[in-house]
């Protein structure tokens, strides 16, 4: 009995793996900086991609677009892997939805112009990653498998629940 090894869960398997590729100090703070606003530059450009306007949705046709099928694909994948994981980075998505619906409304009077801004941040963001990836002396992940892209910011949200030993 005391021989029987114990599996792994597919989610842990998955961030193991994806943790190896962020060993160095170095590549796991740019990390820690550059995934969230990956994460916010590509559901606020997919939020602001033209949508047919639904009219029996009314004033709700701002919440069913183009990012809003991406959030529900993500946490149905994250609910397969981890439902606490799935949970909770969809009440960081709401939040973050919130504040991409706000500056939509800051754009109509005026204000910067929403997709080039995340695209910038998204370009930025990866160039940095690219410089921890060689800091790292590795290829990106996401040149291996797209699910890592994914998995990022369960990486992310998973070592800051491990620091406060919650179970996912």
């Amino acid at each position: 009995m005391k021989n029987q090894k114990i599996e792994k869960r597919p989610i842990d398997v998955i961030i193991d793996q994806y943790a190896s590729f962020h060993q160095k100090p170095a590549n796991r703070l740019i990390n820690y900086l550059c995934i969230p606003l990956i994460v916010f530059s590509v559901v606020g450009f997919v939020w602001s991609l033209p949508f047919p306007q639904l009219k029996f949705l009314g004033v709700y046709n701002t919440y069913l677009n183009w990012g809003s099928f991406l959030i529900a694909f993500s946490v149905y994948y994250y609910m397969r892997l981890s439902p606490i994981l799935s949970y909770i980075i969809l009440l960081l998505l709401f939040a973050l939805v919130y504040i991409v619906i706000q500056l939509q409304l800051a754009e109509k009077s005026g204000g910067f112009v929403l997709p080039q801004v995340c695209v910038f941040i998204f370009i930025m963001a990866n160039i940095a990653q690219f410089i921890g990836y060689r800091i790292e002396g590795r290829k990106p992940t996401f040149s291996d498998e797209f699910k890592f892209m994914l998995i990022a910011p369960l990486w992310l949200l998973s070592l800051v629940l491990k620091k406060f030993g919650v179970k996912y």
